[in-house]
């Protein structure tokens, strides 16, 4: 079963479409649909039905699908394996951050890594944490620096965390502002602006309203923290935000109690990691973790 074959069954299932997964492996569509076709007959059974606009897989095809997965990550592992010992780090490196750790942590990461490993060719991609899980999941990346939650599905690996400090925030001229000592039960009167329900972030806090039995009234989410950020400091309501962000443009509240996110590097399981991921990784430990 030759490895081409079942990254093209693979590229077309993730992308919904020939034509885009000819694009992605830089073939042309005949091309890719006769790789599709030499593996149904080698199989000899059809693993896309092509009676639909929409790509669908057969019961075959759902079947093969997580072999096929799991046989390309051995010969990825293989080649890992078997790369020359050297010190020299170099080779493509595909990684994801959310656009948080993008703005905040990584130009701090990547100004060393460049400097320090010249021959790794870096291809960066930007988006939220759930977004940045499902393209680790069709191996679109080697690693993701994403919000860790305990809703993160269980295939993966963390190979690096750190806490994210965060703060409850008004706008100068809001009216908690202007409290010496706000509660829960003040914050519960207002808007809050949150991320979408389905972040780690909200789960923080909406946890904190629930257990002590206060109203939580979110109003236009976003998942872009500056966006979040601009409408806390124009008065639209109070916000949660990492310590990083805040500024004289917000008014921290100190409710009396920490609040925290945790932050991370992750990988998908049974997958080995380049030297340039894992050179990467040691980067990220120094920076987050400095010694004393």
């Amino acid at each position: 079963m030759d490895a081409n074959l079942l990254k093209a069954f693979l590229t077309i299932v993730d992308q919904g479409s020939f034509s885009e997964a000819a694009e992605i492996l830089h073939l042309t569509q005949p091309a890719i649909s006769k790789r599709l076709a030499t593996l149904e007959n080698q199989l000899s059974s059809p693993l896309i039905d092509r009676s639909h606009r929409q790509i669908r897989l057969t019961s075959a095809g759902a079947r093969l699908l997580p072999h096929a997965r799991k046989i390309l990550d051995e010969i990825h592992n293989a080649r890992v394996a078997l790369s020359p010992d050297s010190a020299t780090v170099e080779g493509e490196l595909h990684i994801i951050a959310s656009h948080h750790i993008g703005l905040h942590h990584l130009p701090n990461w990547l100004r060393r890594f460049t400097r320090d490993f010249p021959g790794v060719s870096l291809s960066l991609q930007f988006m939220e944490s759930d977004a940045a899980y499902e393209q680790m999941r069709k191996r679109n990346a080697e690693l993701a620096f994403v919000t860790l939650s305990d809703s993160m599905p269980g295939h993966y690996s963390v190979y690096e965390q750190w806490s994210d400090p965060m703060a409850f925030v008004a706008g100068p001229e809001h009216a908690l502002a202007d409290l010496d000592a706000p509660r829960l039960a003040d914050l519960a009167r207002h808007s809050a602006l949150l991320p979408d329900t389905t972040t780690a972030t909200y789960r923080v806090v909406s946890r904190l309203f629930l257990e002590a039995n206060l109203p939580l009234h979110p109003q236009m989410p976003t998942n872009y923290l500056e966006t979040i950020k601009m409408m806390t400091s124009v008065g639209l309501g109070w916000s949660v935000l990492p310590l990083s962000m805040v500024d004289e443009s917000v008014r921290r509240l100190d409710l009396g109690f920490p609040v925290t996110r945790v932050l991370g590097a992750v990988g998908l399981s049974g997958r080995q990691l380049s030297g340039a991921a894992r050179a990467l990784i040691e980067v990220v430990r120094a920076q987050e973790h400095p010694l004393p």
